[in-house]
């Protein structure tokens, strides 16, 4: 709302991290605070620029002796500035792709270990059917079913009402009993019906293209090996030499 006042949270993010060490910091939707420096104008004067370079500012100041951790996650990889993946902040790439058969199985086990299924229902069969499906689908086939189900236990309960109050029968006596105890095949069937992906085929392709492109871009290519003789072993010393004394050096927020 005021002009620097989300910088000022950012910073006070950081800092209770480095208080609470050890910390992991999990930034969800990361492209929303961390777009690409000069893609944002006329937002508030540049405001999300400032959020950038005080994020960058907070991950430079994050020493390896804070044992503080910075997780991001994002769906849109290719608008997060480019200073914030370089080598000492978010230089880890971690591709997660869409469940394979097992992870279906598991999510959908998840979604459904509160609610009564039938013993006819194979949780295999609809895993090997929704073949790339992402959570967020598999999920949404196991609520429909259980909208299903549900909406069969009040149509078969009032239905039954009523014939109760035809024959005169107050229905004081006999115990509730639940007409749809359990989620049917049938109540899946029509669910899968209206099953769809959320990620299509163009996204998976620009998501493994962005991945490989990335890891090209900071790889040798597997060209790299040491030479042989004593200059390579009087490099790997200096190397190791100059490694120690950054190791040596204090941290400022120390």
């Amino acid at each position: 709302m005021w002009f620097g006042e989300s910088e000022a949270n950012v910073r006070e993010i950081f800092d209770k991290a480095r208080q609470s060490a050890p910390c992991v910091l999990f930034f969800d939707e990361l492209d929303s605070i961390a777009r690409a420096r000069g893609s944002s104008g006329g937002d508030a004067g540049g405001a999300g620029d400032r959020v950038m370079n005080q994020m960058l500012t907070e991950m430079d100041g994050v020493g390896s002796k804070k044992n503080v951790f910075i997780i991001g996650a994002t769906n849109r990889p290719d608008i997060i500035d480019p200073a914030l993946m370089r080598p000492g902040r978010l230089d880890q790439l971690v591709y997660i792709p869409l469940p394979d058969q097992a992870s279906r199985v598991d999510i959908l086990k998840s979604c459904l270990r509160k609610s009564p299924l039938a013993k006819d229902i194979s949780i295999d069969e609809v895993a090997t059917a929704t073949a790339k499906f992402s959570g967020a689908d598999l999920t949404e086939i196991c609520q429909r079913a259980c909208k299903y189900a549900i909406r069969e236990s009040i149509e078969k309960s009032i239905r039954m009402q009523r014939e109760r109050e035809a024959r005169g029968d107050d229905g004081m006596e006999e115990e509730d009993i639940d007409p749809v105890p359990e989620i049917t095949r049938m109540h899946f069937e029509e669910s899968m019906k209206f099953a769809r992906r959320s990620v299509s085929d163009a996204d998976i392709r620009k998501y493994e293209m962005f991945s490989q492109k990335l890891q090209q871009e900071r790889g040798f290519g597997g060209s790299f090996k040491f030479s042989d003789g004593a200059g390579g072993a009087a490099g790997g010393g200096g190397g190791g030499e100059a490694a120690a004394d950054a190791a040596d050096d204090d941290d400022l927020y120390n």
